[in-house]
């Protein structure tokens, strides 16, 4: 005889599958906690375990991007060993083809609301991952220099790196290329460039940074 089947334990990465798997097929958010739970065959307390709100569904989406981005990044035993351009590197590489996987449902909720800045409000979460990351990068080479003049001021290379993360990812979304080819070049390009300026020129403000990949971006136009 056959043992019965057990149910499947919710936990906050089911709950993002099936509201992320919601959307797609339904081509628009859910409406409520209700009608979502009800849909996807949860109970909504089971959800409000690890969710107090769709909105928080959204924003758990992308830190999960980074969570997932960051183990698959540190599984690899050389990873400790590489500089922090190469960390860079492998960060952006790693997490645009975690994006790439599920790009049908990033694209969807990129470009959901009409006012593009309702559509950025998912992203907060990542935008503090990404910076604390650039962050502990900056601080490591900076503790290498001699010299405090030589040293970079961290906080405006960590906002930095969000907007050029902000810039790749728009690349990637506009990106026909096969394989998303373009975007890795853009990558390459783009953490080359701003590793350079970090141990020849330290820039003084973040516009100089977005000159810079405003100028990346007329490469492929």
């Amino acid at each position: 005889m056959a043992a019965p089947n057990k149910k499947k334990s919710i936990d906050s990465h089911s709950i993002i599958t099936k509201y992320m798997n919601y959307v797609l097929e339904h081509e628009e958010y859910p409406k409520s906690v209700y009608k979502f739970c009800k849909e996807s065959k949860i109970k909504e307390e089971e959800f409000y375990n690890f969710f107090g709100s769709l909105d928080s569904v959204r924003k758990g989406i992308w830190n999960t991007f980074f969570s997932t981005t960051m183990d698959a990044i540190h599984k690899n035993e050389e990873y400790d060993a590489l500089s922090s351009k190469d960390k860079m590197l492998t960060f952006f590489y790693t997490l645009f083809e975690l994006l790439t996987l599920n790009r049908s449902y990033v694209l969807m909720a990129l470009n959901y609301d009409q006012v593009p800045f309702k559509n950025l409000k998912q992203l907060q979460g990542l935008r503090n991952h990404i910076k604390s990351f650039a962050k502990e990068l900056i601080e490591i080479d900076n503790d290498e220099k001699l010299f405090k003049i030589a040293k970079n001021p961290v906080s405006v290379y960590a906002e930095g790196a969000w907007l050029q993360f902000l810039f790749l990812l728009k690349f990637w979304m506009e990106d026909e290329s096969v394989s998303f080819e373009k975007t890795d070049i853009a990558i390459e390009k783009s953490v080359t460039a701003i590793f350079d300026l970090f141990d020849n020129t330290p820039l003084s403000n973040v516009l100089d940074f977005g000159k810079f990949l405003w100028k990346e971006k007329s490469m492929w136009n």
